[in-house]
């Protein structure tokens, strides 16, 4: 098909190619890849989101944690973060020669990110053109642009949400908007931003409610203030009726999973391989995050774990109620639990396979689990350190007290550990593995069937085919 003509587009103070790298979290999308981008004339970004640093010879430093106490590992956590976020600045900006533009990534609801923006664009003065942030509702990120005078770019999956963000603080420092990043809920790879009224099994088309926020950005006189797509775009010849069209205005492209595949993403060859042999279903949206987000992934064996562990769950009470009136024995003690009379043939089947402790909800019901599993939840619940704003698997939040207020929740898993582990070689099949819902487009994408040789393409490469829609 003939592809209408790829425009540049005016991002972060520069005209640049349409196409922006997604800025993937825990040292995936990095300083080589968001330098790379950068020379092919796009925009490279890198996360600012537990990144890696390195040490004399170059090797990434283990973000090992060796206080006791949670608040002082989350002090480690931020001077990782920031160390991180350093260094791959300052690798992007090496690699970029000059050309394009440089962003860094961050989540809001990510443990002490405005700390670590701060740390992080004052070490790296004038080497970040950007700032892109999603996972929540980043209000302070207007004023915390103004102060470096770098562009800010929230991620919104509504109109309503950044009708809210532009009211309460953005149009006040409306000449930093660099541009407003779609994120599609239900295509994007990571966590998305399903409202409660959002069905995660109804997905609905992109354009209107893009159109919908370009209606309202042009009401309040950001008409050349750009569109970022994110979530689902692999080939920009699907978007043809995107362009010079006046409902969507100036817009680029945000590719998340696409690049995971070139020479320059970090990622493990492990992982790229896997990658390569998805078939369409692969990926799922699911609640198992800590976030409470919904969150995109690779159905895996630690997707299947999760599940199981979720399905091993009863209502209970220490006491027998009217409703709960089956008695179990639970645990090396035998203490009794009362769950009700036609769930008590499963709980007493379950701990006859050998899932013989039970672990307490938040929500008055409790998990069976082997007792491995047991001691490795306990083991991550204390070893908590404070990578979320609120965590709904250690009820680590931050704030004066702390916590959450609420149990911690063994239905849900340490983020950081198992995002770290994954990037730097762990097994794919036993971590979580964020992936986009069009990832298993990859098995018939003619630019990486040379990967399966281990020729994957470079960055440039992929940013040539994108230039002519595929």
């Amino acid at each position: 098909m003939t592809v209408k003509s790829i425009k540049p587009v005016l991002i972060s103070g520069r005209e640049v190619h349409p196409i922006i790298e997604g800025g993937k979290g825990v040292a995936v999308s990095n300083g080589r890849s968001a330098g790379a981008f950068a020379a092919a004339g796009c925009v490279g970004t890198f996360s600012g989101v537990n990144p890696d640093s390195y040490d004399a010879d170059g090797n990434p430093i283990p973000q090992v944690y060796k206080n006791n106490k949670r608040t002082e590992r989350f002090e480690e956590l931020i001077a990782y973060a920031i160390e991180g976020g350093i260094a791959q600045a300052r690798i992007a900006h090496e690699a970029s020669n000059g050309e394009g533009r440089l962003h860094m990534n961050t989540l809001w609801e990510a443990g002490g990110t405005e700390r670590i923006i701060h740390g992080v664009l004052q070490g790296a003065k004038g080497l970040i053109h950007g700032v892109t942030c999603g996972a929540g509702m980043p209000y302070k990120m207007a004023e915390i642009a103004a102060q470096y005078d770098v562009y800010y770019y929230p991620i919104v999956s509504s109109m309503r949400a950044f009708r809210a963000l532009w009211k309460r603080s953005y149009s006040k420092h409306a000449k930093l908007l660099g541009g407003v990043v779609y994120e599609d809920p239900w295509k994007a790879g990571g966590h998305n931003g399903l409202s409660n009224a959002e069905r995660f099994d109804q997905p609905q088309d992109p354009y209107p409610r893009v159109a919908e926020i370009r209606k309202f950005m042009n009401s309040v006189g950001l008409n050349d203030v750009p569109i970022v797509m994110a979530g689902g775009v692999w080939y920009l010849r699907d978007w043809d009726n995107w362009l010079d069209n006046p409902e969507i205005g100036p817009v680029a492209f945000q590719l998340g999973s696409r690049p995971l595949l070139t020479k320059e993403s970090p990622i493990p060859d492990s992982w790229k391989n896997r990658l390569l042999n998805l078939v369409e279903g692969d990926v799922s949206l699911n609640k198992y995050s800590p976030t409470g987000f919904y969150s995109s992934q690779l159905n895996n064996d630690f997707l299947k774990e999760l599940g199981e562990r979720a399905a091993r769950q009863v209502t209970f009470s220490r006491k027998a109620t009217e409703e709960l009136t089956g008695e179990v024995k639970v645990g090396a003690r035998g203490r009794s639990i009362f769950v009700a009379a036609d769930k008590q043939a499963d709980v007493e089947g379950w701990i006859a396979q050998g899932f013989t402790e039970g672990m307490r909800t938040p929500d008055d019901s409790m998990i069976f689990v082997a007792p491995e599993k047991s001691q490795e939840i306990l083991a991550d619940q204390a070893g908590c350190m404070g990578c979320l704003s609120a965590c709904a698997f250690s009820n680590w939040a931050d704030n004066e007290e702390n916590t959450t207020g609420r149990l911690a929740d063994p239905r849900s898993f340490c983020i950081q550990k198992t995002l770290q582990d994954i990037a730097h070689g762990g097994s794919v099949e036993n971590n979580l593995a964020f992936a986009g819902h069009n990832a298993f487009k990859f098995a018939d994408d003619p630019l990486f069937q040379e990967g399966r040789n281990g020729n994957f393409p470079s960055v440039a490469d992929l940013v040539e085919q994108l230039l002519k829609g595929d």
